[in-house]
């Protein structure tokens, strides 16, 4: 099978079920900012594999965990109204990234100002998938059709855990959080 089909060569692609829609149709570019947020976590991971810390096997574990998911949640808004993928996000996957975010959070300092995101590479890169997820969300709730409603409640949730990896991660690997500057 050859990587390339030449089927979007004029501004159109497939669906789940091969129904056709313009590239920039908001499902597109939904299940494609998952995508990007997808390949931001791997930068993040290739970052903390060159690493050496106490958490590294369970971080990279949950982190790959994440990635999988995040891929199915890219199928659900590639999915078209009325149908439905194999595999579904379930409110277990919800649940799970809450019991992450409860257990790396206990471990880390109570913020008692906001942050800017910085730190270790891999702690920075999660930030920015973070705000690709936020913007996954945004476009979600765009669509407005979507066949299981739990997929923006997880993009919801990951957000609120990349925030909290991130911190943990520059925890971890003695990366600086920058406090936001009230005086400027």
């Amino acid at each position: 099978m050859k990587i390339y089909t030449k089927s979007g060569d004029k501004g159109e692609t497939s669906l789940i079920y091969g129904d056709r829609v313009p590239k920039n149709d908001v499902r597109v570019d939904a299940y494609g900012t998952c995508d990007e947020a997808n390949s931001m976590i791997g930068l993040s991971l290739s970052y903390l594999q060159k690493e050496d810390f106490l958490a590294k096997e369970d971080t990279l574990e949950t982190l790959h965990r994440i990635q999988t998911i995040l891929f199915h949640v890219g199928a659900e808004l590639a999915t078209p109204k009325g149908k439905k993928v194999k595999w579904q996000v379930t409110s277990e996957h919800i649940d799970e990234l809450e019991a992450k975010i409860d257990e790396w959070d206990e471990s880390l300092p109570q913020l008692q100002q906001f942050i800017l995101p910085s730190g270790h590479e891999a702690s920075s890169t999660l930030h920015v998938a973070r705000t690709v997820v936020r913007r996954a969300e945004r476009l979600s709730v765009a669509i407005g059709d979507l066949e299981n409603e739990l997929v923006i409640s997880y993009l919801n949730r990951l957000s609120d855990f990349l925030f909290v990896a991130a911190r943990y991660v520059n925890a971890q690997l003695g990366g600086e959080e920058l406090p936001l500057k009230t005086d400027v």
